[in-house]
């Protein structure tokens, strides 16, 4: 479960109100005009940038004051966070242990992990000798082995083409219902909330609102949400 009570960001020039709750495992795309404060609600949530008002609540428990690493939480950027020196096991053992003391209930979760997501055939290569796609693979390798439960992505597609970019969200989706993750996407492509989210957030003039089922976001008459659809959703 993911919510804000009565949240304010404020920056010098920007102020984002927040005020929502999301349901444990579900799926929810979060969307808004550029710069309106996609990302900023995710760095809230995660610890990155404080709140100068309200209360996160997060799988239950009041987070407002706990650094990132108490949070449980795992997040997936747009780059691959993949460390280019070390093979792609060792990259994904890094998620349970930053020094790699590892035992055997440990070793075979990462096992476990490259081969959920079609890796295990490269463990031991290094990510420059990967395709883009493999590489983000790595990165949700590392989520499934933190094990947490709420997992936010912030656009992590985006610099991959349309086919990759569906075949890694199917991914997502099938690892979200198989271990019941709550999930918030950033994207900034309407058809990818179509396709995998429950429930939509919408970020528009310094608020977020929501969340809203998908078919009633791409049927809502509110006027700053058909500004963003625009005509052809």
């Amino acid at each position: 479960m993911i919510e804000i009570e009565h949240g304010l960001y404020q920056s010098s020039d920007f102020s984002l109100a927040m005020d929502f709750k999301i349901s444990a495992g579900e799926f929810c795309a979060v969307l808004g005009p550029s710069g309106a404060g996609k990302t900023t609600l995710l760095s809230v949530l995660a610890g990155f940038e404080p709140v100068q008002s309200g209360l996160i609540i997060l799988a239950g428990r009041d987070v407002t004051q706990l650094s990132p690493a108490l949070r449980p939480v795992s997040m997936i950027f747009q780059d691959y966070n993949a460390f280019s020196h070390i093979d792609v096991w060792t990259n994904v053992a890094l998620g349970i242990s930053p020094a790699l003391k590892l035992n055997d209930g440990d070793q075979s979760s990462v096992a476990d992990a490259l081969k959920s997501v079609g890796l295990a055939h490269v463990a031991q290569r290094k990510p420059g000798e990967l395709s883009g796609g493999e590489r983000q693979r790595i990165a949700v390798a590392r989520v499934l082995v933190r094990n947490k439960p709420i997992l936010f992505l912030d656009e992590p597609f985006a610099a991959l083409d349309p086919g990759l970019r569906s075949d890694m969200l199917d991914l997502i989706v099938d690892l979200q219902k198989q271990r019941g993750m709550t999930v918030l996407l950033v994207t900034h492509h309407p058809e990818e909330a179509k396709l995998a989210a429950d429930k939509i957030l919408f970020i528009s003039e310094g608020r977020v609102s929501g969340p809203l089922p998908v078919s009633e976001f791409f049927a809502s008459e509110d006027q700053s949400i058909v500004r963003y659809r625009g005509k052809r959703l």
